[in-house]
């Protein structure tokens, strides 16, 4: 069997100016983004670019230009970070997760402390968007607790407390959502009809 012919270097990809635009307008196409998000992904690619052997000044300059990619989004609101954290956050909550979870993700994702303080208190906290609600809610989905069979709650409560605790909640309300007798005094408790 004849050797293989060895493979051709990779080529670099191309970070001039326009193709940075377009990587950077497909990506917000597909997702919803952070300006600290964008510009990890853009800076990704630069890296990726000079270790496949782009010069250093062509890769400076490709920097520079992201810099001003990213602040004329801004200015246009094509990249908005306190609408990308609201929504976030809003999202975040419904699905069950605390605050401090919720503040976690948020700067993981390059958004402003300022941004992220501002989400947060756009969330009700009282109602079905409540902390107590998303503990409920992490119940429901992890089916912890009143989910239950009641013979193994007992068996499973410093499990079930301990999940509640990694996931940011406080012992307080980890204890309150595993004191419900069944799944519908869990959910009574999540519309706040039942203390």
């Amino acid at each position: 069997m004849p050797a293989m012919p060895p493979r051709p270097p990779r080529r670099p990809p191309a970070i001039t100016d326009s193709v940075l635009e377009k990587s950077a307008l497909y990506y917000l196409e597909r997702y919803a983004a952070s300006s600290g998000q964008l510009r990890r992904v853009l800076l990704r690619r630069i890296k990726r670019a000079e270790i496949l052997g782009v010069d250093e000044a062509q890769a400076e300059g490709a920097r520079r230009h992201v810099e001003t990619l990213i602040a004329r989004f801004l200015a246009s609101a094509i990249l908005d970070d306190r609408r990308f954290a609201e929504t976030q956050a809003q999202s975040l909550q419904r699905r069950g997760n605390s605050r401090q979870r919720i503040r976690q993700r948020l700067a993981a994702k390059g958004v402003e402390r300022d941004f992220v303080e501002d989400a947060l208190e756009t969330i009700e906290p009282e109602g079905e968007t409540s902390e107590l609600a998303a503990a409920c809610v992490l119940a429901r989905r992890r089916r912890l607790g009143p989910y239950r069979a009641a013979g193994a709650r007992g068996d499973f409560r410093r499990k079930d407390l301990a999940t509640l605790a990694r996931a940011g909640f406080s012992l307080a309300v980890a204890r309150q959502v595993l004191a419900a007798r069944d799944p519908e005094a869990l959910e009574r408790l999540m519309r706040g009809l039942e203390s």
